[in-house]
Parts: C-alpha cells; sequence; structure tokens
C-alpha cells in the first residue's frame, strides 16, 4: 500500500506550510533588524509561490485541471515527473514608513504579518489533521 502522505493534497499542505514557515522565519529577521540603519524589510513572493504550487498541482495558469497518471502496479507507465516547489522566493517589501536612517521596518506591521501567518499556519494543520482522520475513517473496516 501506498504512503497516504503521497498524495497530492497532503504535499501540497506540506509546501505550504513550509512556506509559511519560511516567511515566518523571515518576518522574524526583519523584527530582529529594527534599528539597523538602511534595512528594508522582506517577504516571501507569495504570488510566485501560488504559480509554484499550480505547477506541481498539475494545473496550468488560467487552464483547466489537468488529471495525473497514478501508478499502481510496476508495469505501469508514469506521468511527466513534477518537482516539488522549490525554495521560496523573497522580495524587499518596504513598510509605510521610513526612518531617517533608511530604515522602513514597522514593527507593528511585522507583528500583524506574524499572527496572519500564524493563522494561516494553524489553518494548515487544521486541514491536515481533518484529513487524515478522513482517510483513517475510509480505512476502517465497516463491521467496526
Amino acid at each position: 500500500m501506498a504512503d497516504p502522505t503521497d498524495l497530492t493534497v497532503f504535499s501540497l499542505m506540506k509546501s505550504r506550510m513550509q512556506m509559511l514557515s519560511a516567511r515566518q522565519k523571515v518576518i522574524s529577521e526583519n523584527v530582529a533588524n529594527v534599528s539597523t540603519p538602511g534595512y528594508t524589510p522582506r517577504d516571501v513572493d507569495q504570488a510566485e509561490f501560488e504559480r509554484t504550487l499550480q505547477r506541481v498541482a498539475g494545473r496550468s495558469e488560467g487552464g483547466p485541471e489537468r488529471v495525473r497518471m497514478t501508478v499502481t502496479h510496476s508495469g505501469h507507465l508514469a506521468g511527466p515527473a513534477s518537482g516539488s516547489p522549490s525554495g521560496v522566493a523573497l522580495v524587499k517589501r518596504p513598510d509605510s514608513e521610513t526612518t531617517l536612517d533608511g530604515n522602513s521596518v514597522v514593527v507593528e506591521e511585522q507583528m500583524m504579518k506574524i499572527a496572519e501567518t500564524r493563522m494561516e499556519f494553524e489553518t494548515m494543520v487544521g486541514l491536515y489533521q481533518k484529513s487524515l482522520g478522513l482517510l483513517r475513517l475510509a480505512a476502517r473496516s465497516p463491521t467496526r
């Protein structure tokens, strides 16, 4: 039997959680550099990440969702190989204000981003747990 975590839905959720983890790290670096002259805060390029996820999920931009071939027997042909999403792309995103020394980190805005990222991560964890629960329910014997 195949590993259920190899399913596309689980790999997409895992990729999203990895991106959110990377975003939390970048935001914490921004907060750590709040007093660094000339520092411009960075953030994860979420648009690029979304395009990568669509590519991994087998969906082309603006096009219909493509069906993937599943190999259930060693004699079956494999579909086209698709890599997992690579590392996230970072972009410089100055906050709403810049101080006289050129630093454009606004702690309040960074704290809002941290809270937003945490909520999204907790949502993904909840979806992951619910999906595993559904798989367990589907795999259970009907006589139980």
